[in-house]
């Protein structure tokens, strides 16, 4: 029997999936590794780490092969924005500095007033915001000076993988185009760019189609996986783009959902589209497939927060959720801003911070985890708004991640979003997707279409008519109370940063 591999190299996690070449899922298994974090805004992961991983998940799933079956190919789904610089032999120089990094905020601002700031945004789609390889390269030029030079590559965590693996020195072009460096309409490295970092063409992967593939493991590696040395590796795309394929978001007007440590909300187009306003992103999944919309840093990460640092840790967050939901829609007047480390769209502002409004004796766990869900829901409806202004109507979501196993939270969505929310059966959008693209590059799928076919639907949620107007009064008051809060986050910022200077 044929069998395929889809691997999701994410922000906290690897996962590998083994599935029947009809979509059914055999076996899975998840590895996470630390993410390093300090007040400098540093996010940032030990590559050695993250190939183990892909080694380990992939052995997991293989072992339940037996010697009549045949693994057809591996694909591939990974985390966008990630940044590696090494030596010219391929070694790292740094860490993976990964997208939840800010340290490149005052670069990314000044790129983006820079009066080629509104141009590069046109040509590349990509958001100048601290999270893109742009900015972190920018940063590294200005602040850490004698790193850049001393870097005679850079890359992404994929590519870290594949050279290790292949000895290649390739990114395919759907997390080359959520770079920053990336000419959407050339399908190349903006040379403009790299004259402006001062980079040359070779310190830059090769860029290649989510459809490329490499064989030929070493006996050893092929051995440690317990895979044929001659299994195709298939590049596949960016976790992004991956999640719409996944959910089959793949037609007008469907747009994926989708919530993890972070969140993003998108729709696919067969061209390129680029938000004037510079709210949005536009992204390749392949050469005619592209994904607009926006993500968002303030996903379960802030109930991680909640439940740590406002609870007791001891609580589950089965538990939390279930108070929330033993409390009316509107929290009680209560109102959470959920930018606790810096935002990016809708408003891209790295300084910004959290908040509760409103707060009163009435208030207690209950309705806080409650507003912090809404909060969540209001930031990411936000994100839609600006979305429709740009890709059109959107008419309901398909949504992954593992927010899907909290009914309360899906009913605050369609709630607030006043929109269909549905549940697809498998959660693995991004493995899934990656198996999907494994197929089309080995002649198995003739086109997306068929995805539907592999896509079944679990759930879905209808807004609640009751609920519609409270939800209205209250997002506009959120809105309100952001505009003024903007006023003054840079200002925190700055107290903050001379605060951590007087300590030291």
């Amino acid at each position: 029997m044929d069998y395929w591999i889809g691997i999701d190299m994410g922000t906290t996690a690897t996962k590998a999936v083994l599935y029947t070449g009809s979509g059914a899922i055999v076996a899975t298994q998840s590895i996470a590794y630390t993410l390093y974090r300090d007040p400098s805004g540093m996010a940032e992961e030990a590559p050695e780490d993250i190939f183990d991983a892909v080694v380990a998940t992939i052995r997991a799933v293989s072992e339940k092969l037996t010697a009549a079956d045949k693994l057809c190919a591996i694909g591939f789904s990974a985390q966008q924005h990630s940044l590696i610089a090494t030596t010219s032999d391929f070694n790292p120089l740094t860490r993976v500095i990964t997208w939840a990094d800010t340290r490149a905020n005052a670069a990314a601002t000044a790129l983006r007033n820079a009066d080629q700031g509104h141009n590069i945004f046109m040509r590349t789609g990509t958001p100048i915001q601290p999270m893109s390889p742009l900015s972190k390269l920018h940063w590294l030029k200005h602040d850490q000076p004698d790193l850049f030079q001393a870097a005679d590559h850079f890359m992404d965590i994929k590519t870290y993988v594949f050279h290790r693996l292949f000895g290649v020195y390739k990114l395919d072009l759907s997390l080359a185009s959520a770079t920053g460096l990336y000419h959407l309409e050339k399908q190349q490295w903006d040379q403009d760019i790299l004259d402006l970092l001062g980079l040359s063409l070779d310190q830059l992967p090769e860029i290649v189609s989510p459809y490329a593939f490499e064989s030929g493991l070493s006996l050893a590696d092929a051995q440690m996986m317990h895979i044929p040395p001659e299994t195709p590796f298939v590049w596949g795309a960016a976790d992004g783009p991956m999640s719409n394929l996944g959910v089959a978001a793949i037609q007008p007007g469907i747009a994926a959902l989708t919530i993890g440590t972070s969140g993003a909300i998108r729709v696919m187009t067969n061209q390129p589209i680029v938000d004037e306003k510079m709210r949005t992103f536009t992204y390749a999944l392949d050469e005619t497939h592209w994904v607009v919309g926006g993500a968002t840093n303030s996903g379960a990460s802030v109930l991680a927060w909640l439940k740590e640092k406002i609870f007791d840790d001891r609580i589950t967050l089965d538990t939390m959720t279930q108070m929330a939901a033993s409390i009316s829609a509107g929290s009680g007047g209560l109102i959470f801003h959920p930018y606790l480390g810096g935002e990016r769209a809708p408003i891209w502002d790295a300084t910004a911070r959290g908040s509760f409004f409103g707060l009163g004796y009435e208030h207690g766990q209950a309705e806080m985890t409650r507003a912090v869900l809404e909060g969540i829901s209001y930031n990411i409806h936000a994100i839609a708004v600006a979305l429709e202004e740009v890709v059109g109507e959107l008419k309901h979501i398909q949504a992954t991640g593992g927010f899907t196993n909290s009914e309360i939270w899906l009913q605050i969505l369609a709630d607030i979003f006043d929109m269909p929310i549905h549940i697809p059966d498998s959660q693995e959008a991004g493995c899934l997707a990656a198996v999907i693209l494994s197929q089309k590059a080995l002649g198995v799928m003739a086109s997306f279409d068929e995805v539907t076919q592999l896509v079944t639907t679990r759930a879905v949620y209808t807004p609640l008519t009751e609920h519609l107007s409270t939800y209205r009064e209250l997002e506009a008051l959120y809105t309100d109370l952001l505009t003024h809060y903007q006023t003054t986050y840079g200002k925190l910022s700055e107290f903050k940063r001379r605060d951590r200077k007087s300590v030291v």
